[in-house]
Formats: C-alpha cells, sequence, structure tokens
C-alpha cells in the first residue's frame, strides 16, 4: 500500500463549520470511503485554511473513482464544495523522504 498526501484549500471563514462537519462524518460516507480503499486516512487543518491529507491506498485513482461512483459521495460533495478556495481538486505531494524505507535500506 501507498501513503498518499494532498493538499486542499479551506475558505478562512469556513474553518468553524468544516471541523464541525468532520467530526461526525455520515456513516455511510465512513463505510463507502472505507470499501473504496481509502485506509487510515486522516485530516489535518491549519488555522489559515491549509488542509493536509493522507491515507492508504493501493491505487488512488481507482480509489477516487469508487467513491465518485457512489451516491453517497455526490450529496457529501455537493454540501462540502462551498468550502474550498480552488475546488475539490487534491494536490497530491511528493514523497521525499521516508525514515522506514531508509532504515530498512540499512540492513
Amino acid at each position: 500500500m501507498r501513503r498518499v498526501c494532498f493538499t486542499l484549500q479551506v475558505k478562512p471563514e469556513r474553518l468553524e463549520e468544516y471541523r464541525r462537519r468532520h467530526a461526525q462524518v455520515w456513516p455511510d460516507m465512513l463505510v463507502a470511503l472505507r470499501d473504496a480503499g481509502w485506509h487510515d486516512y486522516q485530516l489535518f487543518l491549519r488555522d489559515d485554511g491549509l488542509l493536509v491529507g493522507t491515507l492508504l491506498t493501493d491505487d488512488l485513482a481507482r480509489a477516487q473513482a469508487a467513491m465518485d461512483a457512489t451516491e453517497v459521495s455526490a450529496r457529501w460533495e455537493a454540501q462540502m464544495a462551498e468550502f474550498f478556495i480552488h475546488g475539490r481538486q487534491l494536490v497530491v505531494l511528493d514523497e521525499v523522504f521516508n525514515l522506514e524505507h531508509q532504515l530498512g535500506a540499512l540492513q
């Protein structure tokens, strides 16, 4: 499995509501994410609205497509679209360091 890290930008005036909505994500959305291959999915939010997400997945494109095919994701995305400055387009970051990989190479 591969760890993916991505960023999005939440509108600063919407931060508190964004936090509230994510405090209790719909149960059917949680199940859909799991079933689509989103594992160990976490979101981190900075005070200026920078949102950083991480997840483990075998194939990000396939996991995204599986979510896009669900009705619950369409409902969730429609409600969440207004929170983002540049839309809901994930900016995936390149991994530049991995401690475990480098330690493993020492053996």
